[in-house]
């Protein structure tokens, strides 16, 4: 699976925790310093949880205000919602690095949880530090640091015929110091799940039935390979690393963006290779400044075969047709080649014990050449996309009573547009196919305790979000380009109450409160074309999103916790007038294919030594449940015939033991334990009762 390089980049997570008889006592680290800053983040502590089979999408899914959609099983393409805004507008970072410079198929599915320490979920204002142009949000991956020689081997298998197979370690080589770090993954799932109440034609009736069937074209694989050499604490450098990788993932594709298209022979294959040098220096040329330097470079290359002219059904029958199945048209072997360019360069000055500046800039140029070995009427292109992301802020904070930042940041936008096909579906002919823009956003944040049981937190940024290369030039099969399409531009604004309370030693409540208000203007958001199945990106002049959230976590010394959290949010269509002067009918409608009302709660039971000397046992009980939303517009169409998700009521539980100081881990999850039906994006079924059982060996 994907492995974590550039440790260099994550906080400075020295040695932090201590356990006293049994109870982990967690001193003031960089989590703690950022969780009591003025931004609205939560941190997921992760360390605990490194023998569990779930992965880090799904236990990201499990916090306060945060909503992941899957299309399918593993493998599967998923979208990330945060207080509301969602898809591309929430960025993903690996040690403050972007998550993609791996390749698109970088995600949270292909990251072992051992490898993680904790997980940084910034709503809405994100800090400077970490650059990006995140308008919704960011999640900041932090691994774990290890400072010996270790071995970890992990083998999972699961319902579905799934199979994941992890190694990673380090070895430094004793007399040069050098470090020495390879990893190692492969995931394969046939994805083979049942889906309930399809219709199929039944001849002996003369119409459709509703019949329950199994996914026949769903086998997912993915590898990746990479070796990080570097050295750490030499009087020029603190860590220095160079790293390279190369991953592969090939999908079939069983459906369109919608279950009632069936795909039975169209597949994707991707593979990427990565090589990168990172820095870091403590008092560089001054004391008190810090340099963190990237440089990387990511040759990523994508095929989609569409060369059947075929159309499926459910119970995997076809008829033949003139068209492809994806987009309707001729046969395809479509390729994609993305080379993505990273520099990114941070300087943190702290001046005294209670000021810093932090100045970060990142560069960000990623190409897109296409071209097709079949399709004689498809014309080849060459695109460019390049950002360039400057960030600088002041901090400063008096002991423990208050903290506060301001910050500007400039985004750079250049575009070069080489496509003209398709000129009426992605409005080639109307748009420019050179332009440099530039961009400003700005912000504060601030915190002040009254007390260790109560404290306040406040936050505000105007934010500008640049589209993606995937939203505006498309993938050339189930995602349409829009050369039309604007960036986003919003106003957040964040307030938050949180504090801690003990009593009588083992008892400890732990709370956050928070509200939260988003106005963005020229928002995107993906269209479906129902018929074809095909998303497009497009503009929504201006939405509003308002919300509410909660989390409350109980413990009761160290052996039970209880933790219950829900949201509540309302983003609405405040475009009230056309462009032919006509009054929308979608002005103030909830956004479609949202959730608005979601929570979860969570018990977990655990004892050490409870089978001998150096063991372990922990067990969890999830519980999540999403409120009913409607599937489109809800403007359009009678209330009867209005599509929505229903309401899902879905529960999980977890079992692990450990021995031999935790050399020896084994873990069995059942997900979705009463096999009720679950949905996600557009309505698409996901798997029902699944069993997943891991292995791991730890040797340090």
């Amino acid at each position: 699976m994907l492995t974590v390089p550039m440790s260099l980049w994550a906080q400075q997570n020295v040695a932090d925790s201590v356990n006293l008889e049994g109870v982990n006592v967690i001193a003031k680290t960089k989590r703690h310093q950022m969780k009591e800053s003025g931004f609205h983040v939560n941190i997921v502590d992760v360390r605990n949880l490194s023998n569990i089979a779930t992965n880090l999408a799904d236990l990201i899914n499990q916090t306060t205000g945060v909503r992941v959609r899957r299309e399918g099983g593993l493998g599967s393409d998923y979208e990330l919602s945060l207080n509301g805004l969602s898809g591309k507008s929430v960025r993903y970072f690996l040690d403050g690095v972007p998550l993609d410079l791996k390749g698109r198929n970088a995600s949270l599915d292909n990251i072992p949880v051992n490898l993680i320490d904790y997980i940084e979920i910034y709503k809405g204002v994100v800090p400077t530090y970490l650059g990006g142009d995140a308008l919704g949000g960011a999640i900041n991956l932090v691994s774990n640091p290890m400072r010996k020689n270790y071995l970890d081997v992990s083998i999972t298998a699961g319902s579905y015929h799934t199979a994941l197979v992890d190694l990673n370690g380090q070895w430094m080589l004793p007399q040069s110091g050098i470090l020495i770090r390879p990893s190692f993954g492969i995931a394969y799932s046939k994805n083979d799940y049942r889906m309930r109440g399809v219709e199929l034609w039944d001849e002996k009736s003369d119409t459709y039935v509703e019949t329950d069937v199994k996914r026949f074209h769903d086998d997912y694989f993915f590898a990746l390979g990479q070796m990080e050499v570097g050295v750490q604490n030499k009087q020029w450098t603190d860590a220095f690393f160079i790293s390279a990788s190369y991953q592969k993932k090939e999908k079939e594709l069983q459906t369109g963006q919608i279950q009632s298209v069936v795909y039975g022979q169209a597949e994707r294959r991707q593979h990427a290779w990565n090589v990168s040098m990172t820095y870091d220096k403590h008092h560089f040329l001054l004391n008190g400044l810090r340099l963190k330097a990237l440089v990387s470079q990511t040759w990523d290359r994508a095929v989609t075969a569409d060369s059947t002219y075929r159309k499926y059904t459910w119970d995997g029958r076809y008829v033949n047709t003139t068209r492809n199945e994806i987009t309707g048209r001729s046969k395809q072997l479509r390729h994609y080649s993305r080379p993505l360019t990273t520099i990114k360069t941070n300087f943190d000055y702290t001046f005294s014990h209670a000021q810093s500046f932090n100045l970060n800039y990142l560069m960000y140029s990623t190409g897109n050449r296409r071209w097709d070995d079949l399709d004689t009427d498809f014309e080849p292109s060459s695109d460019r996309i390049t950002k360039h992301l400057i960030g600088l802020s002041y901090n400063i904070s008096q002991k423990d009573r208050w903290q506060g930042s301001v910050f500007i940041k400039d985004y750079v936008n250049q575009v070069r547009i080489g496509q003209t096909d398709l000129s009426w579906i992605t409005n080639s002919t109307n748009s420019v196919r050179n332009t440099t823009k530039n961009y400003v956003g700005y912000g504060l944040s601030t915190r002040y305790t009254l007390s260790p049981e109560i404290s306040l937190k406040a936050s505000f940024e105007h934010a500008a979000r640049l589209p993606l290369a995937n939203e505006l030039l498309g993938n050339g099969t189930t995602v349409y380009a829009n050369l039309a399409l604007k960036p986003e531009n919003s106003n957040n604004v964040n307030i938050g109450l949180y504090g801690q309370a003990v009593f009588k030693k083992e008892h400890r409540l732990n709370y956050e409160v928070g509200g939260f208000a988003r106005r963005v203007k020229d928002y995107i958001h993906a269209v479906l074309s129902e018929q074809e199945g095909i998303l497009q990106y497009k503009n929504v002049n201006q939405v509003t999103v308002k919300g509410v959230e909660g989390e409350i976590n109980y413990a009761y010394a160290d052996w039970m916790q209880l933790r219950l959290n829900g949201t509540y949010q309302n983003a609405r269509d405040m475009n009230r007038w056309m462009n032919d002067g006509k009054e929308s009918v979608t002005y103030k409608n909830r956004l479609p294919n949202r959730p608005w009302l979601y929570g979860n709660a969570e018990l977990v039971l655990q004892k050490p030594n409870l089978f001998g000397k150096n063991t372990h046992v922990r067990f969890s009980y999830l519980y999540q449940y999403v409120h009913w939303f409607y599937l489109t517009w809800e403007g359009y169409g009678s209330l009867m015939s209005k599509a929505h998700i229903p309401t899902q009521n879905i529960h999980s539980a977890t079992l692990s033991y450990s021995w031999s100081k935790m050399k020896y881990n084994i873990a069995v999850e059942c997900n979705n334990v009463f096999d009720a039906k679950g949905y996600d994006n557009y309505k698409l079924q996901k798997p029902g009762r699944e069993w997943m059982c891991k292995f791991r060996i730890f040797i340090n």
